[in-house]
């Protein structure tokens, strides 16, 4: 134990310093309303009977992207968006950028562009009588994403 590399804690990423655009019709928002997100990918496993097997074996065969967020009550770009949809039956598909870079840590920035993202709930009117702030929940899918910045390995993090 006593050779054991740990991680600085200046290298912990503070969450505040994000940056999240979304873009929608070609139109490019600055998300700074976020007061939280995230994305995950699921990979959908089937399994595969194997002859000769007792156990199952298993295989990727595809997967699923979403996303969720809570975001100050303050912009109707989402409302606009359900609401062309509900008049017309036009859902418009939109990308959102999300980057996360702490100058004071060594991992460096990374960035995610979340591609043909939809909105699956929207909020179109709230209040809370006695409540300082609103706030919403915003959640959805995504079909695929590229990450054109990765964050870099700190030291001592590949063991060989």
């Amino acid at each position: 134990m006593g050779n054991n590399v740990t991680m600085n804690a200046k290298d912990a990423v503070f969450g505040s310093l994000a940056e999240c655009f979304v873009t929608i019709d070609g139109r490019r928002y600055n998300f700074m309303n976020l007061t939280e997100f995230e994305s995950k990918w699921e990979v959908t496993i089937t399994d595969v009977p194997i002859l000769g097997k007792v156990g199952l074996g298993h295989k990727a065969t595809g997967g699923k992207g979403t996303w969720s967020g809570t975001a100050h009550y303050n912009t109707s770009v989402f409302r606009k968006m359900a609401n062309t949809y509900q008049k017309t039956g036009v859902m418009p598909y939109f990308d959102i950028q999300v980057s996360n870079e702490d100058p004071t840590s060594a991992a460096g920035r990374q960035t995610i562009i979340h591609r043909g993202c939809l909105c699956d709930t929207f909020t179109l009117a709230k209040f809370q009588a006695g409540e300082e702030l609103l706030d919403e929940e915003l959640s959805g899918t995504f079909e695929s994403w590229d990450m054109p910045e990765t964050f870099k390995d700190l030291d001592g993090f590949a063991a060989n």
